[in-house]
């Protein structure tokens, strides 16, 4: 959802590239559900950190616990890079609308701090 939301908002001055150290595959479908909620039409898959086009990036922002403790190094250069952690909504449990109210949750949290990171 991240990388969604900076090119959408910020795709003049910042190009997102999201990827992890255990990639699933695919984008959730209730992440791409509440990003097209807000307007945002995500298309693409979940990608391994050897997929990005770069290992050089500006800013490196991990976004989970996870991503933090099994890449304390960044393969390339980063010119800064920040840790905010936001709870992994794919691991949410209950009714379909309760795992949808969690997605909203992060959504609402990364429409916030992302601004605050890319100053």
């Amino acid at each position: 959802m991240a990388e969604a939301i900076v090119n959408a908002h910020y795709g003049s001055e910042w190009k997102a590239y999201s990827a992890g150290t255990k990639p699933a595959g695919y984008v959730h479908l209730k992440a791409i559900q509440v990003l097209n909620e807000i307007g945002i039409v995500h298309v693409g898959i979940s990608k391994h950190i050897d997929e990005l086009p770069t290992k050089d990036f500006d800013l490196v922002v991990t976004v989970c616990d996870s991503a933090a403790e099994e890449c304390p190094v960044w393969p390339g250069r980063a010119g800064k890079r920040i840790h905010h952690s936001f709870v992994d909504p794919a691991k949410a449990e209950g009714t379909d609308e309760e795992q949808m109210q969690v997605f909203r949750r992060v959504r609402s949290e990364m429409l916030d701090v992302i601004p605050k990171l890319l100053k």
